[in-house]
């Protein structure tokens, strides 16, 4: 399995991110978690942002569709996207499978 995650600067942007990675079935699951404070670098200042934090759940052969669609769509102008390939169990796995292209 397949983790993508990034960050999205309210719940609207990335239910809307997650809702059309669904639809095109480049990804089976979403996980949207609140409150992460980042702080980063940015056009030579340190800025500080709550953000929302995305996990899509992927296969390894769908990952880089799921990129380009995030980097399509997303709100920032550089949205940081990371991926990590996780295990999991069989049933997982035969869901995954089944519940993506």
């Amino acid at each position: 399995m397949l983790h993508v995650t990034t960050t999205c600067p309210n719940l609207d942007s990335a239910k809307h991110l997650a809702r059309e990675a669904l639809r095109q079935r480049l990804a089976a699951c979403v996980n949207i978690l609140p409150g992460v404070v980042s702080l980063f670098h940015w056009q030579g200042d340190v800025d500080e942002e709550t953000e929302l934090q995305l996990t899509f759940k992927t296969t390894e052969a769908l990952g880089p569709s799921l990129v380009k669609l995030i980097e399509e769509m997303h709100p920032y102008d550089l949205p940081v996207i990371t991926w990590e390939t996780v295990g999991t169990t069989e049933a997982a796995t035969d869901w995954l499978l089944s519940e993506t292209l």
